[in-house]
């Protein structure tokens, strides 16, 4: 017979532990548990490090065998890219950054309002805008593709620099919306009801009281369309022609060739353009898991 594992709590009462057979087995199937994810998360992290120690060796290298590691690192890719000013690198990542940022502004502006207005005001139509704007979480981004084009094109709304923020928006704020709608349910009404008998009115209650309150889920929506728009590419090929209003996604195209490619090049460029949303992740990463966490449970 098994011998149990009596424990005694600190009112004198005998608390009845785990079997030494249970602690084997839960050991046990902690230990693989623990082993799957951290293959898991290695499966994960070795495309990142294979792309850097990859970018670190000559093209014929590379060739030779793409898995070893650089017995003869250089820098030589990355100082190609950055001074050859025919690829544009430069300027691609700084329409990268300035269409990323206004539509992320505009996201989580937006989307914090709308998401509040349906949460907490009640009139005719609430629930109707409300599945309107989830619907657009329903359809195919880019079964829109040509219809877009088609209106951009009528309204001389293609191939500007403000472009692209368009789209980009409008697919942006349904999730925003579903995310902020359902955190702002979880705050307790009471909060905005003390200001309103301060005296608070309704855009210092919106943007001094709630809003911080709100802080974490506005930070995930964030970041989450700050990695779609970043990466977002058939948008970008077919509204922009010209190369100095080109993104990063398109920047990428100029490092493949018709026959041939020169992966460790293209690599560096990769590395290069994803170290500003790399660096933004890392820096933003608990907000993210405060936000999703919040969001689960509260919402």
């Amino acid at each position: 017979m098994a011998q149990e594992n009596i424990v005694v709590d600190n009112k004198g009462k005998r608390v009845y532990g785990k079997t030494k057979g249970e602690r084997v087995r839960s050991g046990i199937a902690g230990f693989f548990m623990n082993a799957v994810l951290i293959v898991f998360s290695a499966s994960c992290i070795f495309p990142l490090v294979w792309m850097f120690y990859s970018s670190l060796k000559e093209k014929r290298v590379f060739n030779a065998d793409i898995v070893s590691l650089p017995t003869d690192p250089t820098l030589e890719n990355y100082k190609r890219i950055l001074a050859n000013a025919d690829y544009h690198l430069g300027s691609s990542m700084f329409n990268s950054l300035r269409t990323t940022a206004l539509s992320i502004f505009m996201i989580v502006l937006f989307g914090y309002v709308l998401g509040y207005i349906l949460a907490r005001i009640k009139f005719r139509g609430n629930r109707l805008i409300y599945v309107v704007l989830l619907m657009g979480m329903l359809i195919p981004i880019h079964s829109l593709l040509i219809p877009i084009y088609v209106v951009f094109s009528n309204l001389n709304l293609s191939d500007k620099w403000f472009t692209l923020i368009i789209p980009y928006v409008a697919f942006g704020l349904p999730i925003a919306v579903f995310l902020v709608e359902g955190f702002i349910k979880s705050i307790p009404v009471e909060l905005e009801e003390a200001a309103a008998i301060d005296g608070s009115s309704f855009t210092r209650t919106l943007f001094r009281i709630i809003l911080p309150v709100a802080k974490p889920i506005l930070v995930t929506v964030g970041i989450i369309q700050s990695f779609a728009c970043w990466n977002e590419f058939s948008f970008a090929l077919v509204l922009i022609k010209s190369v100095s209003l080109q993104t990063v996604p398109l920047a990428m195209t100029q490092f493949k060739g018709q026959f041939a490619s020169d992966y460790p090049k293209q690599m560096a460029a990769m590395l290069l353009t994803m170290s500003p949303i790399i660096i933004l992740y890392f820096t933003l990463s608990k907000h993210i898991i405060k936000g999703m966490v919040a969001g689960a449970v509260k919402g």
